[in-house]
């Protein structure tokens, strides 16, 4: 599958980066294939190359293999998106689970008619209604191998991921009007349209995480990191790309680096949402306390060290850090203790926020806030688009 992603590239930089990864693997000369961290690193800098090349589509290949590389996602998975042969096979056997599957309602059907004669069509749908509800449901979390399945879990998840392929595929339902209503379906099916809609669920999906984890006192950095893991759009609209790389230089290793539309770096430290005493009343006045302080100076010196290193790491990465700036997301007003509200959390923040231009100091609320309103500006767009009818 590398090698065949290699041939998808135009760019010099990023073939070379492919070599290294082959090399890596100890293609094409054979023997053992190396793994571990360098190999994981190997397909994270050629992600890491694509996306400076704009080349998303390939950049998010490589980093699925590196994903895979890592332990994080099932080779099962890996071949449905990009091994012809292996989705073939999955294809094939949904076919089969498909047959199987008319052929046991057909069975079932003949049991109901010899036991009642005189069954309507509202008895048949009770009958299957009730086989439905007894069906186990697997619960599979989001994302890509977000928990461990067995083999067979996993293959079973493989067979009901193309069965939109195979329904296309099926031959005509017997009754006519069941054929001319399925036909209207796919007729007017807008591919673009369902792609914008899938990614609006998969971001409310993301959003109820991250609220849920927030919402938990005891979630820690790393819980409401993995709720945050490639899901930039939560930060607006100036990020085109989480970066693949988190280290630049060798004493500092970011929580979230995003990617500027002018190829220059932002950096995202996530601390937790439960800090008692993010904003204190001090002799009548409301300040930053110690938590944020220290978070705030821990990303002066992530942001020293980049400019500082400036060279090395445009001509290594090609990722621009001078000038670089951060995000820190910490605490929520709901945990704020001393009386005070929400509303002067926020003012706090906004009064300290004024002062420091490079760095901007957010609570987890203000994060959610943000982008509840970025999707229902999302769902409604959508839903205006959808509703158009085109001028004659």
């Amino acid at each position: 599958m590398v090698e065949t992603a290699r041939d998808l590239s135009e760019h010099a930089s990023v073939r070379a980066r492919i070599d290294v990864v082959l090399r890596t693997m100890g293609a094409p000369f054979g023997g053992t294939h190396g793994k571990g961290r360098p190999l994981v690193k190997a397909l994270e800098d050629v992600a890491q190359e694509a996306i400076l090349h704009e080349d998303i589509e390939l950049a998010q290949r490589f980093q699925r293999f590196a994903a895979y590389a890592g332990g994080e996602l099932f080779l099962e998975i890996l071949e449905l998106y990009y091994d012809e042969e292996s989705k073939q096979r999955s294809e094939e056997a949904m076919r089969k689970m498909v047959a199987m599957g008319a052929d046991r309602a057909v069975a079932a059907l003949d049991v109901l008619c010899r036991d009642k004669p005189d069954a309507t069509a509202a008895d048949a749908r009770d009958l299957f209604s009730g086989i439905a509800k007894s069906a186990d449901h697997v619960g599979l979390g989001t994302g890509e191998g977000g928990i461990r399945l067995s083999t067979r879990e996993m293959r079973r998840l493989q067979q009901y991921g193309h069965m939109e392929v195979i329904l296309r595929n099926l031959p005509r339902p017997a009754s006519a009007e069941a054929a001319r209503l399925v036909d209207d379906v796919l007729a007017d099916a807008d591919a673009g349209l369902l792609a914008q809609l899938l990614e609006l669920k998969v971001r409310r999906e993301g959003l109820a995480a991250l609220r849920a984890a927030v919402q938990d006192p005891k979630s820690s950095e790393g819980v409401l990191h993995a709720c945050l893991k490639n899901q930039e759009w939560i930060f607006g609209g100036a990020y085109v790309a989480e970066l693949a790389r988190r280290q630049y230089t060798p004493d500092t290793i970011l929580d979230i680096p995003l990617l500027r539309g002018d190829g220059s770096l932002h950096v995202v430290e996530l601390k937790r949402a439960n800090v008692k005493n993010l904003v204190i009343r001090l002799s009548g006045h409301l300040m930053l306390g110690s938590p944020a302080h220290h978070a705030v100076s821990q990303a002066q010196n992530y942001l020293r060290a980049m400019d500082e290193n400036r060279g090395t790491i445009l001509g290594e990465y090609g990722v621009d850090t001078r000038r670089a700036s951060a995000t820190i997301v910490i605490g929520h007003s709901r945990y704020v203790g001393g009386s005070i509200t929400p509303q002067e959390v926020a003012e706090t923040l906004r009064t300290y926020n004024s002062h420091t231009p490079r760095i901007e100091v957010i609570t987890y609320e203000t994060l959610l806030d943000s982008a509840d309103r970025m999707l229902a500006l999302s769902s409604a767009r959508e839903g205006l688009e959808a509703s158009e009818e085109p001028v004659a």
